[in-house]
């Protein structure tokens, strides 16, 4: 594989981040949905439902999307379904399938779903964000918010400066697309954004998060990456930081995730995508509890009700 081979990982990397700041998400994108929220009741990830909504319609399944069930302060109940779009500058379908999941939501749950989209492509004139049919006199239309990645390239410094994880996390974003072909660049500027988590005083576990994050997306061949940690042990060292690296503890972290996915496996067969995905955002503690517990597992539903009352880290 050579330099300009590298893929970069931007759906996974996104999902990681919707998982882990939901709120900080929406209060940073779309302020207007977050200060219509109750966030003194938690909300509720509904994968399964997004996998029948997307699995019923004619569109491929989108890594990155993610379905949530929220409370608004008026006491009702919302569904909110984030759509990340990373790879396409032109897509003729995409404000169909926006309106396709929405339609299909309540088709199956009647329940009206709030769309929400991220276009995190290179063309500074694709906006999509609105659907529109007409004939004899019948009218359908749909109008969804969007959040363009590129205008926040003029606002650098303001990104800098800003305590909300997703500024560093669309940092990132904006220097993994600018790097596709210099995996040389973009290792200086995945060192940059590292290096400032330390400096911005953050603790231990809020650094090793966003380095997941930002490690994942960033990809970089193997030899730029090896001297990328060795800089960032050498930071720690300097620092005097008493804790693993986060490097290390991703490592360790990423050979745990396929030796359990492995055992999974062959303990009850084929295990779903979203099973996956889930086990991947286990801390080591954790993945080391899940080992233990599959030898007792029969069937998926173990599986599933292990995860779903899986013990906090």
């Amino acid at each position: 594989m050579t330099k300009n081979e590298i893929t970069a990982n931007y759906d996974e990397s996104w999902k990681e981040a919707l998982n882990e700041y939901f709120d900080s998400f929406l209060s940073f994108f779309f302020p207007v949905a977050y200060e219509a929220i109750d966030w003194t009741k938690p909300p509720e990830s509904l994968d399964k439902e997004l996998q029948q909504i997307t699995a019923s319609s004619s569109t491929e399944k989108r890594i990155a999307d993610k379905l949530y069930k929220v409370w608004l302060l008026d006491k009702t109940q919302a569904w909110i379904l984030i759509h990340i779009e990373i790879q396409s500058q032109y897509d003729v379908d995409f404000q169909e399938r926006m309106y396709t999941y929405n339609y299909r939501a309540f088709d199956l749950y009647h329940k009206f779903v709030v769309g929400l989209a991220i276009l995190g492509d290179t063309s500074s004139t694709w906006r999509p964000n609105s659907y529109h049919q007409a004939m004899l006199d019948c009218e359908l239309s749909l109008k969804f918010p969007i959040a363009k990645l590129l205008d926040y390239e003029s606002r650098w410094t303001e990104l800098e400066s800003n305590p909300n994880p997703f500024a560093i996390i669309v940092m990132a974003h904006l220097k993994t697309k600018a790097t596709t072909g210099n995996l040389s660049e973009r290792e200086q500027w995945k060192w940059t954004l590292i290096r400032g988590l330390y400096e911005r005083g953050l603790t231990r576990e809020q650094i090793v998060k966003l380095f997941k994050i930002i490690d994942k997306m960033m990809t970089l061949t193997k030899e730029l990456q090896r001297g990328l940690v060795a800089k960032i042990k050498h930071l720690e060292e300097e620092k005097k930081m008493p804790f693993i690296s986060p490097t290390e503890e991703l490592a360790m972290e990423r050979g745990e995730q396929q030796i359990i996915i492995r055992q999974l496996n062959r303990r009850i067969g084929g295990i779903e995508s979203s099973f996956i995905d889930t086990i991947r955002t286990l801390t080591i503690e954790q993945l080391e509890l899940l080992g233990e517990a599959l030898l007792d597992f029969s069937s998926v539903t173990d599986l599933e009700e292990w995860l779903q009352n899986k013990p906090e880290s």
